[in-house]
């Protein structure tokens, strides 16, 4: 059973009192007193005044994951100093860490002009800039940055840590080293973690990160751990003004909203701005590199297929067979039978149904919704049942003219000498520039022109914002699935698809023909 928790009034009082006390350091602000914002004193009053029975603070450790701007280093640095003045603990230590020293001194830098800036903590106190340290002499405590070298943080006695920008650790050893057992020797010490949001959904931030949702929408329980994030989901609308209020608590105070709306209309027209903005100014967990198909763009051929008129008609399908316990794609692209007839492109997929929970939660994306939706298929166990998968590519054949089936020539070999047997014409396409570099072009520029007609099928949508390319000298181009964050299976095989429409289209001047895509010669 968790211990019975109440409010302590005067105890919340006494740490808003605190850091009002103190002076803003940066802008327009600097000078001036720092009155909370409302989402801050909620934060400060539910971290220093929800007690445990004993009268200890309940939480141990506070997440706080928000974008740029919203005052973060100025909190971050109130809390250090709360807990070096104001916590009543003897011999405090509290120590500021980050990705490395430089990130770490962001927060001291500002707690320093804090305390020069507050006379009744500049008598007390002694600064030490060179080392990045302040000493309270009132109760033998300090306020230490470290580095980032792990080796050297073993036995600190922690009653305070704050820790900036957790998404930029590159391993978990280090956040490791400075929370496990490293504040036993304390009554109540406070391990306060802010950050924006980060790229790698593999990283101990995103581990945290996904604690924090957990808790927030009751899924888990930790009565020690206090979770805040200001940020949108991944399905939200990112140019949505309401969304960026609701990942900027302090969109009007310290963040001028035309600041926002500026870095937006670069973003807007500059996809490898597009993430930056996600990231830093709504706190969305993105990829690290840059997306090959903007939204934008892809979200062009979002709309409606009216799948009655496309039986019987001529498609040409792309398999991406993965490995047996992973993903596979089909994917059927119909030919337009007029100049001015778009392509529809058809996507199925499979997944093996016992891998979904650990899908899910190693990178949270919805797979048993897509499931249950109908936009992904689940075979039985742990590995791709390939027979299950041949049966519907057969039964799509009664459907519609399958005139060809292109697959990796690497991969298969039994499902291919299968679907042969079963009546269909199956061509090896190599993943390498000479074979994708074409249709990878063409794909993308019938996006542009709103030329492919997808339905938002919300499987392909995420493929499509998770493709990164690769480029040769000469400027050919490939999906890589190596450096995409997540899976492009789905892509990849509308890509192969696309090539066989192309190819068996025979159109003059088509982008195959062209002498500057490098291939001339089949």
């Amino acid at each position: 059973m968790l211990p019975i928790s109440r409010y302590d009034k005067a105890k919340a009082d006494r740490a808003v009192k605190f850091i009002e006390n103190l002076r803003h350091t940066k802008g327009k602000w600097a000078g001036k007193r720092f009155w909370l914002l409302p989402w801050q004193e909620q934060l400060i009053r539910d971290i220093f005044g929800v007690v445990k029975p004993d009268g200890n603070r309940q939480f141990r450790t506070a997440f706080v994951e928000i974008p740029k701007k919203n005052g973060k280093s100025e909190l971050a640095a109130a809390v250090a100093l709360y807990l070096l003045y104001a916590d009543n603990e003897p011999s405090a230590e509290v120590y500021g860490a980050a990705a490395d020293r430089q990130q770490a001194s962001i927060v001291f830098d500002v707690a320093n002009q804090m305390v020069q800036m507050t006379p009744a903590l500049m008598k007390r106190s002694k600064i030490m800039g060179a080392t990045k340290r302040i000493v309270n002499y009132s109760n033998a405590g300090f306020y230490q940055v470290l580095s980032a070298e792990v080796g050297t943080k073993h036995g600190l006695n922690v009653s305070g840590l704050v820790f900036d920008e957790l998404h930029a650790q590159p391993t978990p050893h280090l956040y490791n080293v400075l929370t496990k057992g490293s504040g036993d020797a304390r009554e109540q010490p406070l391990f306060f973690l802010i950050t924006t949001a980060g790229t790698d959904r593999n990283s101990i931030c995103y581990a945290i990160h996904t604690k924090a949702k957990d808790i927030l929408e009751n899924r888990r329980v930790d009565a020690s751990f206090y979770p805040v994030i200001y940020g949108i989901e991944d399905d939200d609308d990112w140019s949505d003004e309401e969304n960026w209020k609701k990942a900027n608590p302090s969109l009007g105070y310290t963040i001028p909203l035309d600041r926002v709306r500026d870095a937006y209309r670069e973003a807007s027209q500059n996809p490898a701005e597009e993430n930056v903005f996600r990231q830093l100014r709504l706190c969305q967990w993105v990829t690290s590199t840059v997306r090959w198909i903007p939204e934008h763009i892809y979200e062009q051929g979002n709309r409606p297929i009216d799948l009655e008129s496309l039986k019987g008609r001529d498609c040409y399908g792309g398999l991406d067979l993965s490995s047996s316990g992973d993903i596979t794609a089909f994917v059927l692209m119909f030919p337009p039978r007029t100049e001015t007839e778009p392509y529809y492109m058809l996507p199925f997929f499979w997944v093996p149904e016992d891998t979904i929970p650990l899908r899910i939660k190693r990178a949270s994306v919805p797979y048993d919704v897509w499931v249950r939706q109908g936009y992904l298929m689940s075979t039985e166990g742990n590995v791709i049942h390939y027979g299950f998968i041949e049966k519907v590519i057969e039964q799509l054949g009664e459907l519609y003219h399958i005139r060809e089936i292109a697959f990796d020539r690497w991969g298969a070999v039994q499902m291919v000498q299968n679907l042969e047997g079963a009546g269909f014409t199956v061509v090896p396409i190599g993943q390498g520039y000479r074979d994708m570099s074409p249709p990878t072009k063409a794909f993308y520029e019938l996006l542009m022109k709103g030329e492919i007609i997808h339905g938002g099928n919300p499987v392909m949508r995420w493929m499509a914002g998770n493709v990164v390319v690769e480029t040769d000298p000469a400027g050919n181009i490939k999906p890589t699935k190596a450096k995409s964050a997540e899976k492009i299976d789905g892509i990849v095989a509308a890509i192969m698809a696309l090539d066989r429409c192309i190819r068996n289209a025979g159109q003059q001047g088509s982008v195959y023909d062209a002498p500057e895509r490098g291939l001339l010669v089949f």
